[in-house]
């Protein structure tokens, strides 16, 4: 009797915890609100990179000079991810396992591209600082949409 009171007093039973999930889980289409919210924000990452990315590989020339110093492996590297990124959040969306293993390779290649970036500007080459930026942001969003996508998935059987 002493346990179940200091259970009620830390927030309730662990059925009313799971009744409380289920409910939440319910008011977003049957899915957990964070997973929909990181899914979107995939989808539209990928949608902007697509975009971003294709105006200046296969749009006006206005397009390349208002890039500036632009890094073509960079560009073509976000423009390519961008279409994963849309596969990897319509992935998370429908809660695939498969989609924690993309986000981590995501992450991973976008790491690694942000790498051969460095070793461009340490060559001495042209660039932008927005693409430092830019690949730092892009690097950051994948590492967490990966770890939160690997915790909240693997739990699925």
């Amino acid at each position: 009797m002493g346990a179940q009171r200091n259970n009620e007093a830390r927030g309730g039973t662990s059925t009313e915890k799971r009744d409380k999930e289920r409910t939440l889980e319910k008011q977003v289409g049957g899915q957990p609100f964070w997973m929909k919210t990181v899914a979107v924000l995939a989808i539209i990452f990928g949608l902007l990179s697509v975009k971003s990315g294709g105006e200046i590989l296969f749009g006006a020339p206005v397009a390349r000079l208002a890039a500036g110093n632009f890094v073509p492996f960079v560009v073509w590297f976000n423009f390519l991810a961008g279409f994963v990124y849309i596969a990897a959040g319509t992935g998370l969306w429908l809660r695939r396992r498969r989609a924690a293993a993309l986000a981590v390779a995501l992450a991973a290649g976008t790491a690694l591209a942000f790498v051969a970036f460095g070793v461009h500007v340490a060559g001495g080459g042209t660039y932008e600082m927005r693409t430092v930026w830019a690949m730092l942001l892009r690097t950051s969003v994948w590492a967490s949409i990966a770890v939160f996508a690997w915790r909240q998935l693997r739990r699925q059987q």
